[in-house]
């Protein structure tokens, strides 16, 4: 199957091209400047997420892979804004906003204002740097073995728990660890229903059994309701 064929396979139209920031991936992954210095890391599936942009801009290593990424830039950006206005327009629903914590963001604006900088921080530095930025579907990805030191992976996994089979889940760790030479962090845990992924544990199992090593960790960011956990798989 080509790239194109395996991409349309997946209908870009139903992925939602929306970024987080470089502050939320730190607190979704509970990490340190101090874990990044020094590292090469990997953000699959990056998505519109400014974190590639503004940890190059900090001076580290940072990689970003995503599906989507095989489109012109142009026509990202323009998904971009109409998927934030898209997603925003329904937040806008009280039935919606009761699955989330009004602390870290204030309000729906904000929430319109930040997701839109992270997108054209991504955006601007996708033009200047377009060779950080990685077209790639899951679960075969284009790198070396152990390319990287840590992979960061939000917002994909578990939470497509009706979408994305078992086996794809399995295929994609062994993949994501494959390029990966310590350790891999998956947030959330939890699938769009605010709900633990009810193969978890099978599926820790399973990664014990390939001799890896994991941890269901709490982590400082709590936006969607019982969204507040990563799993950390470790060589």
């Amino acid at each position: 199957m080509s790239k194109v064929e395996s991409v349309n396979k997946w209908d870009l139209n139903r992925i939602v091209f929306i970024g987080r920031t470089w502050d939320e991936y730190m607190r979704m992954f509970g990490l340190t400047k101090e874990d990044l210095v020094g590292r090469k890391i990997l953000d699959c599936p990056a998505g519109a997420c400014s974190f590639t942009a503004v940890s190059n801009q900090l001076g580290m290593d940072v990689t970003a892979c995503d599906i989507a990424y095989y489109l012109p830039i142009e026509q990202l950006e323009q998904k971009g804004l109409q998927d934030i206005e898209t997603t925003m327009s329904n937040m806008e629903r009280a039935d919606i906003q009761k699955n989330f914590l009004w602390d870290y963001f204030k309000s729906v604006d904000e929430l319109k204002q930040i997701r839109t900088q992270a997108m054209n921080q991504c955006i601007s530095d996708m033009k200047r740097n377009k060779n950080r930025y990685i077209s790639a579907v899951l679960p075969t990805l284009p790198f070396d073995d152990k390319q990287f030191d840590l992979t960061l992976s939000a917002n994909f996994l578990f939470l497509y728990e009706d979408k994305l089979d078992y086996e794809f889940h399995l295929q994609t760790i062994k993949e994501l660890m494959r390029v990966t030479k310590d350790e891999v962090r998956i947030f959330p845990t939890t699938n769009f229903a605010c709900e633990r992924y009810k193969y978890l544990d099978k599926l820790i199992s399973d990664i014990h059994n390939l001799g890896w090593m994991t941890e269901e960790i709490k982590v400082p960011y709590e936006f969607q309701k019982n969204t507040n956990t990563m799993l950390k798989i470790m060589r």
